[in-house]
């Protein structure tokens, strides 16, 4: 990462988690629990976009990865009661380890085959909890505590303890994913992503490229998954069906592809739209039956509008607006330092260039004096 840009990732994380905090104590507690559902799906959304942008491999299996690391969390958390930092880690590692699994399975696949594979875990790896009630608690699931530290008081709201720890993890995982994504690892997973073949010929190793994608999106989705348990707590194989996965998807998609504050707002669009269109429905005295398909209306026609009128997505959107004001959306780069080039006295000038005389032809002088 450049040193100059740093600073600035630095400081915009700040500025979010200042907003965030007053925003969890002027506003009610629902508010406070939509703060949390959205750093989670930023923290999830993130890890995919890095995937699918960056290195240009499709998964739709993230959900089972957050499925992995929910479980991980409540059971850990029911048998031996470690704290939430512990178990965070053990959540993220643990699928680190699946998503290594998985990209050395995908390594060698492409576009819909990959496609394939990643759905294929998607559907199947929930479905595991039914298999094994005793251990994951059949579709009951697990229940999970999490309670509010004591030194903030008996009356601190729980809600807003989980805003701020879903938020401090997001923001903590998008300013590491804005330094692994201008490092050279991040160099490799673009070189992979617009030809393997010419990436490969310069030394980068592709299936090693592929698979450190992979085990990055899949320990942000199971810190996703273990912030997920601690806010809903209950972890039930209901909450991680396909449809999760593809919603994640949507997200990258709608915010923009490879680009990390994309993820932000392609996770506003999921959670708020929704609960905004159900408020409307709600309000004009729909029925049930029509109040229920609103929400999936408004998210469809969200989607075709973003794709049509900014196909780079919201991001994409943000950085013309902000081009037509003149206002860089990146820190710009510092300009190459251009060689002094201006000839001494005497000399000849810079653009002309010496060619050294042939053995035993005369001096380019004496070719001249001898013409008559």
């Amino acid at each position: 990462m450049r040193a100059q840009s740093t600073p600035r990732v630095l400081g915009a994380a700040l500025v979010v988690a200042v907003m965030v905090v007053i925003l969890s104590i002027r506003l009610n507690t629902f508010r406070d629990y939509q703060i949390a559902e959205i750093a989670i799906e930023v923290t999830a959304v993130a890890g995919l976009t890095v995937l699918t942008g960056l290195s240009g491999q499709i998964s739709l299996g993230n959900g089972a990865f957050m499925a992995i690391g929910a479980y991980t969390t409540a059971l850990i958390t029911l048998h031996l009661g470690w704290p939430f930092i512990a178990v965070l880690v053990i959540a993220a590692a643990v699928t680190a380890v699946a998503g290594a699994v998985v990209g050395l399975a995908a390594a060698r696949l492409h576009g819909p085959y990959l496609a394939g594979a990643t759905l294929l875990v998607g559907v199947a790896l929930p479905s595991v909890a039914n298999a094994y009630p005793g251990t994951f608690g059949g579709d009951q699931g697990l229940n999970v505590v999490f309670t509010t530290p004591g030194f903030l008081g008996v009356n601190f709201p729980l809600t807003r303890w989980q805003a701020w720890v879903c938020s401090a993890v997001a923001l903590v995982t998008l300013v590491l994913l804005a330094n692994l994504s201008r490092s050279r690892v991040g160099r490799n997973w673009r070189a992979v992503r617009d030809n393997e073949v010419a990436a490969a010929l310069a030394g980068v190793n592709v299936a090693r490229t592929r698979i450190l994608a992979f085990v990055v999106s899949a320990t942000c989705a199971g810190m996703a998954g273990a912030l997920l348990a601690i806010v809903t707590e209950l972890v039930a194989p209901g909450a991680f069906t396909i449809t999760l996965s593809i919603a994640l998807l949507t997200a990258a998609v709608i915010g923009g592809l490879g680009t990390l504050p994309g993820a932000l707002w392609g996770s506003l669009v999921i959670i708020l739209v929704p609960t905004y269109a159900t408020d409307v429905a709600t309000s004009h005295g729909l029925s049930s039956s029509v109040a229920s398909n609103i929400p999936v209306a408004a998210y469809g026609v969200v989607l075709i509008l973003v794709m049509l009128i900014f196909p780079q997505g919201i991001q994409g959107g943000v950085r013309w607006a902000l081009g037509l004001f003149g206002i860089p959306s990146a820190p710009a780069r510092p300009a190459a330092s251009v060689p002094d080039v201006t000839p001494r006295a005497g000399a000849a000038p810079a653009s002309q260039h010496t060619v050294p005389a042939r053995k035993g032809s005369p001096p380019e002088s004496q070719e001249k004096e001898g013409t008559p």
